[in-house]
């Protein structure tokens, strides 16, 4: 039997006990990392620790996480970037090429002279790059990130243990990072929709809560916004006993930005008739407040109308609104129009009024074109035959009655199909008897 050299088991033995000794730093620098992520969902911090604990483990100078945007049309966009510098360093900015690279191949990369690597010929790299070690951040096959160390200390080069040990760190820590963006994203949303519930109940305080108490007159008025919060508006305003200011207004654009600016109009509005002032005047006045305090890109639709229910009369000025509905008794059907421009677009417009009167069992109906303009799946628009259709055979319901079947029937119009736009109706009927 063969005996062994006592020479050759010696450094056999010396390198298993570096192995095993790199094996238990590397335990031990991976348990470190664990506990030290694994309590917070705080992605900039996680992050940061992770560069950290990398820069320590390899003795880099400098590292830096680029997250990508997986829901972007561009995969190569930067959503996130974390860097962190073991001293008073110029920080390095992420090469678009390395993250095309990743993209790619999504396999660790080590450069240890990156000015004559041939796989990035024709790359400018920072002057102060002497190497660096690249691994990728995967969840599920799919490229999530990547994690970047720059410059071994002491002018050495990174070795292949490094890149092993960094590669094990990013497996190791690309869910936790996810699972922080993930949190996060959530916290976010959740907050976007408490702040949305606030707007929407605020804008629902805005808008009447019943109908004015107008003698011998049915009142009502109705807004069904397409999204939490909507741009249309309508009012019932008192000016001088006994009568009413009637708006019904449509803010360009939909969500937040148009229903700040349906609270401006309704501000604007208030202030101008509480003034008892003709409603070409009010809606003058309110077009030139809300042309100097709007952008260019806004702009409103807007119909104010003054009842005077001992006259029976309704003065009114159309700032290019939708033309309401005035339905006779006797079945007529007549468009109020008289105006003008929309409002915010011109500084200043001469808009002209009408007076029109108001016989027993006359019905007025003002709308926005979310009423009109509905599509079904065939994309066939509701339409103005339909609703003036719908309103002769309702014409002996109530205020309220008619505005709930012209709803239900815009609905069953559309079928599936979602709501575009915001749908306000106020329907103005005096009694027979009046």
């Amino acid at each position: 039997m063969a005996t062994q050299n006592p020479r050759q088991t010696v450094p056999s033995l010396e390198d298993e006990n570096q192995r095993l000794k790199r094996a238990v730093e590397e335990l031990s620098i991976l348990n470190d990392l664990a506990r030290a992520i694994g309590a917070s969902v705080n992605s900039e911090e996680i992050m940061r620790t992770i560069i950290h604990r990398s820069l320590r483990a390899i003795g880099a100078e400098q590292g830096v996480i680029t997250l990508v945007d997986r829901d972007a049309d561009d995969s190569m966009k930067t959503l996130l970037r974390t860097s962190v510098s073991s001293g008073e360093r110029e920080q390095y900015h992420f090469n678009q090429n390395l993250l095309g690279w990743m993209h790619i191949n999504k396999k660790p990369l080590m450069i240890n002279d990156p000015t004559h690597d041939d796989r990035f010929s024709g790359v400018r790299w920072d002057a102060t790059v002497r190497s660096l070690v690249c691994v990728p951040l995967m969840i599920k096959s799919q490229l999530r990130g990547v994690l970047t160390v720059y410059n071994k200390k002491d002018h050495g080069q990174f070795t292949e243990e490094d890149q092993r040990l960094l590669a094990i760190i990013a497996g190791q820590s690309a869910q936790v990072v996810e699972n922080a963006r993930l949190y996060e994203a959530e916290q976010a949303l959740l907050k976007v929709r408490e702040e949305l519930r606030l707007a929407s109940t605020i804008q629902n305080d805005l808008l009447p809560k019943g109908s004015p108490p107008v003698l011998g007159y049915d009142i009502a008025g109705r807004s069904v916004p397409a999204q939490a919060v909507g741009g249309d508006y309508f009012d019932f305003i008192p000016v001088r006993e006994p009568r009413y200011a009637i708006c019904l207004g449509d803010v360009s654009g939909k969500g937040l930005p148009a229903s700040l600016l349906m609270a401006t109009l309704q501000a604007t509005l208030r202030g101008q008739t509480i003034l008892d002032v003709p409603p070409s005047l009010c809606v003058q006045r309110s077009n030139r407040l809300l042309f100097q305090s709007t952008s260019s890109d806004k702009f409103v639709t807007l119909f104010v109308g003054i009842l005077d229910p001992v006259t029976h009369t309704l003065s009114y000025t159309n700032a290019g609104h939708e033309s309401p509905f005035l339905l006779r008794a006797n079945g007529e059907c007549v468009r109020l129009t008289t105006g003008g421009v929309v409002l915010s677009i011109l500084e200043d417009f001469p808009y002209q009024e009408e007076t029109v009167h108001f016989g027993p069992g006359d019905i007025l109906v003002i709308y926005s074109d979310g009423i009109t303009e509905a599509i079904n799946p065939d994309e066939r628009a509701y339409g103005e035959q339909l609703l003036n259709d719908l309103l002769l055979e309702a014409r002996n319901d109530t205020a309220a009655g008619i505005i709930e079947r012209i709803i239900a029937s815009v609905n069953s119009h559309a079928g599936p199909a979602p709501q575009m736009d915001d749908m306000t109706i106020v329907v103005v009927k005096r009694s027979m008897e009046g």
